[in-house]
């Protein structure tokens, strides 16, 4: 074979070797670049490449690394586990996580230790198989888990997490307190152990829906949800949802929370609402039955009196006392004994007082007017009183000799609002024959007046009077509110 023969083989061969090189050297960048430590060792475990990352995590100079055995990266107490495993991965190299399940620590120079990730990857070179890994320091990643773990384990409710299929993977404390079951009891089990049997059915549905759509939310707004513990007692519970981010995927985060001391107090305070109500509408009704008999004694009484005068102030006290007897009554009626519908109590007073009076009640026409007005009874009597008396004393003196008239009753809301309450306006017209400029409010002979002026201030409020055309007193108060 001549020389001519050889020289395209060794061409060849200085093309392989210069591809190679430029490979490897291509290869050595890349390995340089990598965000990750970088360690290449041999099946015996000497150090054969480092990058300058991997100088940075464990603290070494590269000519402290290169030559030396990689248990020197390991802390003391994992070293003689090491060889085991490391002949293992060689017995069959593929590329995967080393440690799987397993907490991993490196070994720093000034001789900490931290926690690690570990990715193994065989890589063939012209000295046989050797495993090139690539090394991240999770210590950030741990401290923030660990901060995790610990608000977790110490929240004031039970908190427990579970993967999509509904399996556990997180308890804390108090939730082996709630439940009664020991945290190994509950690790790795279906969180339907902890639902109440009737409610199983739909629960992996309901899981699903979350899982469809992550977001923090309580659970089953609307409904009562109850826990099982372990003793096979229900509790009723309040239940957050907390999409997590785990390495493993979304988990959902459930804080628990007890409430049968709330339900409890809750049926308690039902339960003396309920007799709060028997009593205030046996109080009203008792209240309104004595008001009625003596407006029965005042109308016996009436039957053997002759004077005319005697009769039509006896008329105006049992007037006065049935209004009181209707504020009770409608308060009675309605069992909401935090106010009286206004609307309900005028619509009931104003015939009866037109009856009483009118020798013809159908001349005069009764028009009532009324916002939904509840007024607190303290509220609701003095108003109904004022009502009273400008009614009465329309009917008896704005309509002389049978003319026939009408009165209008106006309750309206302003939406004015102040520290005092809501401002409600009431007023009571009248196309009677007008008020005389001679009669003034404050220095009226006439009972029934003089009442209006008194409940008006009782109400801390105003009184304007239009005295003729037609004549009308607006009388504007203010009505607390209910929650003050």
């Amino acid at each position: 074979m001549t020389q001519a023969q050889h020289f395209p083989d060794e061409q060849e061969r200085e093309r392989v070797e210069k591809a190679l090189q430029k490979s490897e050297a291509r290869f050595r960048l890349v390995v340089e670049a990598a965000p990750n430590a970088m360690v290449m060792i041999d099946p015996d475990g000497k150090i054969e490449m480092v990058n300058a990352q991997a100088e940075r995590v464990f603290g070494y100079g590269r000519d402290e690394l290169l030559g030396h055995p990689v248990e020197m990266l390991v802390p003391e107490r994992f070293r003689h586990q090491h060889p085991g495993l490391r002949k293992a991965f060689f017995a069959d190299p593929q590329s995967r996580p080393m440690g799987a399940g397993r907490e991993l620590y490196g070994l720093r120079k000034d001789g900490t230790e931290f926690p690690v990730e570990i990715g193994l990857n065989p890589i063939e070179t012209d000295e046989g198989t050797m495993v090139l890994s690539a090394i991240v320091d999770i210590s950030t990643r741990k401290r923030l888990e660990d901060r995790f773990k610990r608000l977790v384990e110490f929240a004031p409710n039970a908190m427990v997490m579970i993967n999509a299929t509904g399996r556990i993977e997180m308890v804390n404390a108090q939730a082996e307190r709630v439940f009664g079951y020991a945290r190994s009891e509950l690790l790795g089990q279906s969180i339907e152990m902890l639902v109440p049997e009737r409610f199983r059915e739909h629960h992996p549905g309901l899981r699903g829906t979350f899982f469809s759509d992550p977001k923090s939310r309580p659970m089953g707004v609307g409904r009562d949800l109850y826990g099982l513990r372990k003793d096979g007692t229900e509790f009723p519970v309040e239940i957050g949802l907390n999409p997590i981010e785990t390495e493993e995927g979304t988990m959902v985060l459930s804080a628990i929370v007890d409430i049968s001391d709330r339900k409890q107090k809750e049926a308690h305070i039902q339960s003396a609402l309920r007799e709060k109500d028997v009593l205030l509408g046996e109080i009203h009704h008792r209240v309104k039955n004595n008001l009625q008999i003596v407006h029965s004694l005042l109308d016996l009484q009436s039957g053997i009196i002759l004077d005319s005068v005697a009769l039509d102030m006896l008329q105006d006290s049992k007037n006065r006392i049935r209004s009181m007897a209707l504020i009770h009554q409608t308060l009675y009626q309605s069992r909401d004994f935090s106010g009286v519908d206004f609307g309900t109590f005028l619509d009931s007073l104003l015939p009866h007082l037109v009856g009483s009076y009118s020798a013809n009640p159908s001349i005069i026409t009764m028009n009532t007017n009324a916002d939904e007005v509840q007024l607190p009874i303290n509220a609701a009597i003095p108003c109904g009183l004022i009502v009273n008396e400008l009614i009465s004393n329309a009917i008896k003196h704005a309509f002389p000799n049978g003319k026939p008239g009408e009165i209008s009753v106006d309750l309206r809301r302003t939406g004015e609002i102040d520290d005092l309450g809501e401002w409600i306006v009431l007023s009571v017209t009248d196309n009677g024959v007008g008020m005389s400029e001679e009669i003034n409010l404050e220095e009226s002979e006439t009972l029934g007046l003089q009442l209006v002026s008194l409940l008006t201030d009782q109400l801390h409020g105003t009184m304007e009077i239009q005295r003729n055309s037609p004549t009308r007193f607006t009388i504007k108060f203010p009505v607390p509110n209910r929650s003050g």
